[in-house]
């Protein structure tokens, strides 16, 4: 097998580039370094083309700010110089209005992150994650560009204040004591108080930090504030914030697929989050993305080729092995929104002997 998608290093740099031979010590390497699938090369799927929402100069950048901004903060030693903070609104917006101008061409598409990254830190990856999606959902939500360009940076800074949270912590691996659950909550305390006091940076900003566990039943925290006393950026930030965190991996537990996150987006409706935000958000995000292999309640299975806007639940599926798993002399492609009978049942998701998911490409 062959990648099909390239794959970026700690540095938002290319790791390993297309048609990379997978070897079965360089698959090993990937599970162990935290990627749970890759994209792979299939000629009876090359024509399915997977955009990147922004371009691998934007990325490049993003992860390079976001990596030197954070572990600048990370610095207890250096916290209480001004000099840390002095270009970190100015040096944010140049990068949100990047990111901006690259999501703007894609803006009618369905959200589906696609770029696969070996990261030192998932509090790198997970700021730049969120901050695409909400700004994604931004745009679907009808905000103005200056509307945008703020709830894109509180997006992008609603987690900063971890860099005040011991690093031994946000890596632990099993689960926080109480004390420890404690000291993780204050990071919204940390990150307001980290912003709001930046000239480049507007106090809403600061607010989408203070504000992003709130829940709208009055369960969250710091505050407990409930509905309409949350800020509606930080309400979006929350949604998307608690959809990322479960769909990547961490070092405590793997990633869960997108359509069981989705489910688990809906418990929430109304106690912990707004109906009308999921559904939004359902309907802009690809539950089942381009490229991965989905098995039918009839047994066949095969690759989602296609998405369909009004059902994203319900996309097209090349269907390449039978009900008895033999491969397909022809693949035949079948609409789900047009066959109500047929449904997926699973998601090839990774096995337990640490082999990852290969998603056609």
């Amino acid at each position: 097998m062959r990648l099909g998608k390239k794959i970026y290093d700690e540095q938002g740099l290319t790791l390993l580039g297309e048609r990379v031979e997978l070897t079965q010590l360089l698959i090993q390497r990937l599970a162990k370094r935290g990627i749970d699938f890759v994209y792979i090369d299939d000629p009876r799927t090359q024509d399915v083309t997977i955009p990147d929402m922004i371009s691998d100069g934007t990325r490049l950048k993003a992860i390079s700010e976001i990596r030197t901004s954070f572990r600048k903060l990370m610095d207890h030693s250096l916290k209480r110089q001004a000099n840390i903070y002095a270009q970190l609104g100015q040096n944010f917006r140049k990068l949100i209005d990047l990111i901006i101008d690259d999501l703007s061409a894609h803006k009618d598409a369905m959200i589906m992150l696609t770029n696969i990254s070996v990261m030192d830190d998932y509090l790198f990856q997970h700021s730049l994650n969120v901050c695409i999606y909400t700004t994604m959902l931004g745009m679907a939500h009808g905000y103005s560009r200056e509307e945008l360009a703020t709830i894109s940076l509180g997006a992008m800074l609603h987690d900063i204040g971890k860099t005040q949270i011991p690093i031994e912590l946000l890596r632990k691996k099993g689960a926080l004591t109480q004390e420890e659950f404690t000291l993780m909550k204050k990071h919204t305390e940390y990150g307001f108080q980290l912003l709001k006091d930046e000239a480049n940076i507007s106090l809403i900003v600061a607010h989408c930090a203070f504000q992003h566990h709130e829940r709208m039943d009055g369960s969250g925290y710091p505050r407990g504030l409930n509905g309409k006393d949350i800020h509606d950026y930080a309400r979006w930030i929350g949604l998307v914030d608690s959809y990322d965190a479960m769909t990547t991996h961490r070092v405590y537990r793997k990633a869960m697929l997108p359509h069981q996150a989705m489910e688990v987006l809906y418990t929430g409706t109304e106690t912990l989050y707004e109906k009308e935000k999921i559904e939004l958000f359902r309907d802009k995000v690809a539950i089942y993305p381009l490229g991965v292999s989905v098995t039918l309640n009839t047994g066949e299975a095969g690759t989602v080729v296609g998405l369909n806007h009004l059902f994203p639940q319900r996309p097209i599926v090349r269907l390449l092995y039978n009900e008895q798993g033999e491969e397909l002399k022809a693949p035949v492609e079948v609409d789900l929104s047009q066959k109500l009978s047929l449904m997926i049942v699973d998601v090839n998701e990774s096995s337990d002997d640490g082999q990852m998911n290969m998603r056609a490409n």
